[in-house]
């Protein structure tokens, strides 16, 4: 059974940095990517970041770009966010997701969903 299991959500204010944690496990995630969405209150879920397994490739939703990095380790089958200068507007539960192409997650859609972690951001 695949689980993924978010961590490191909080409450900060403005300004401040958080990093999220992402572990992956139930099955063999090679050559999947990984990544990050988000859902902020009365607002639809939208795509974050995303990487690819080998690293390669990265994208990052507009909103967060020079903000926001992702990065992962494959031997541990994790993926992080490491969030900067955090907004009110960054205010959101962050879902981790798998997906086998890193532009279909840039496309909104992932195979596997963690349950998510909630960053409350302060003015």
């Amino acid at each position: 059974q695949v689980q993924l299991v978010e961590s490191g959500g909080g409450l900060v204010q403005a300004g401040a940095s958080l990093r999220l944690s992402c572990a992956a496990s139930g099955r063999s995630f090679s050559m999947h990517a990984m990544g990050w969405f988000r859902q902020g209150p009365g607002k639809e879920r939208e795509f974050v970041a995303v990487m690819s397994w080998s690293g390669a490739n990265t994208y990052y939703a507009d909103s967060v770009k020079g903000r926001f990095t992702i990065s992962r380790d494959n031997a541990k089958n994790e993926v992080y966010l490491e969030m900067n200068n955090l907004k009110p507007e960054d205010t959101a539960v962050y879902y981790c997701a798998v997906e086998h192409a890193s532009r279909t997650m840039v496309g909104g859609s992932a195979r596997y969903w963690g349950q998510g972690t909630q960053v409350t951001v302060s003015s």
